[in-house]
């Protein structure tokens, strides 16, 4: 890291976790290009799962059963 990026970077780290969420989405979308049919995709996908489990379909798994998992591999 240069000078000017560090600094950046201990700037970015005084804010708070929301804006340095913001930040980081916003600095991340100048480097990923972003398909729009695979966006308008994965739109659909995700509404259609959350009216699969609003008519009981599905089955959701709570976040910290999904993390715990992920810990043990």
């Amino acid at each position: 890291m240069n000078v000017k990026t560090k600094a950046l970077s201990e700037e970015a780290r005084k804010l708070s976790p929301e804006d340095r969420i913001a930040l980081i989405e916003d600095l991340q979308r100048t480097l990923v290009t972003v398909d729009p049919k695979i966006e308008r995709a994965w739109a659909e996908e995700a509404r259609s799962r959350l009216d699969a489990y609003r008519r009981g379909e599905l089955e959701a798994i709570p976040f910290e059963e999904v993390i715990a998992s992920l810990m043990k591999r």
